[in-house]
């Protein structure tokens, strides 16, 4: 329990604590841990203190918070290397996850310029804009935004685009992914967008654009990404 007269500070007693519960099972991957109130009046504690306690195992990846429900262990983050072109599917299926999509919007429209650009499309070309969140064993972990231009897959729809667009390229259309350039940043969430990944607002997350390529360089995908930075992590081997 707490020792109010050890040097060692409350909440990082706390800490200390609730991470032992976790070790032990008493709190287990995804379950809800007990409530501020509920620690505090445990604990014989503030309710600041206790904040401070979970605030600082939030930040570390051992706690996570959702909007309106409460707070609840978190699940070691996913890694998924830089080396190497897979689409979400392909990946939380090679972690031995089960992926699933949110359709969110599903349209044909004429780009912004900076898109065109980078899809090396013509005045007026159209795409097809898709917005889908991202889940994996049910639990949401990117917003995906994207552009596909529709003179690279003219029959496209609702129904095809919930799998994976790699595997739909490649079997259906019979063509060779090549390669993408990908941007990787931090940036605090829109309100929108936190509310889609069931985050807090001003919650901090791994925005990444990637473009794709076939085999013989023409690009068929821009995909604006943004990931819980809590569940995810990139990893990759530097040579010199």
């Amino acid at each position: 329990m707490i020792d109010k007269n050890s040097h060692v500070p409350i909440y990082v007693q706390i800490q200390e604590l609730l991470k032992q519960r976790i070790l032990l099972g008493e709190y287990k991957v995804g379950e809800n841990i007990s409530s501020e109130r509920e620690l505090s009046e445990q604990l014989g504690v503030s309710r600041m203190t206790v904040r401070q306690s979970i605030t600082n195992l939030v930040n570390t990846n051992l706690l996570y918070r959702e909007k309106g429900r409460g707070t609840f262990v978190a699940n070691p983050k996913r890694e998924q290397s830089l080396h190497g072109l897979t689409s979400f599917t392909e990946d939380m299926k090679a972690r031995g996850m089960k992926p699933s999509n949110k359709l969110i919007q599903f349209e044909k429209m004429i780009p912004s310029f900076d898109i065109a650009k980078d899809l090396q499309l013509e005045k007026r070309e159209e795409v097809f804009y898709v917005v889908r969140i991202r889940y994996a064993d049910e639990k949401p972990m990117a917003i995906e935004r994207t552009f596909i231009p529709v003179k690279i897959f003219p029959e496209l729809d609702e129904k095809k685009i919930m799998g994976s667009l790699y595997t739909l390229i490649e079997t259906h259309r019979h063509q060779k992914i090549g390669n993408a350039i990908q941007e990787i940043e931090a940036a605090i969430l829109s309100k929108e967008d936190s509310e889609c990944l069931a985050m807090d607002d001003l919650t901090a997350g791994l925005i990444i654009k990637r473009t794709s390529f076939l085999i013989d360089g023409i690009p068929f995908e821009l995909v604006r990404s943004i990931y819980r930075a809590d569940r995810y992590k990139f990893i990759s081997e530097i040579n010199r």
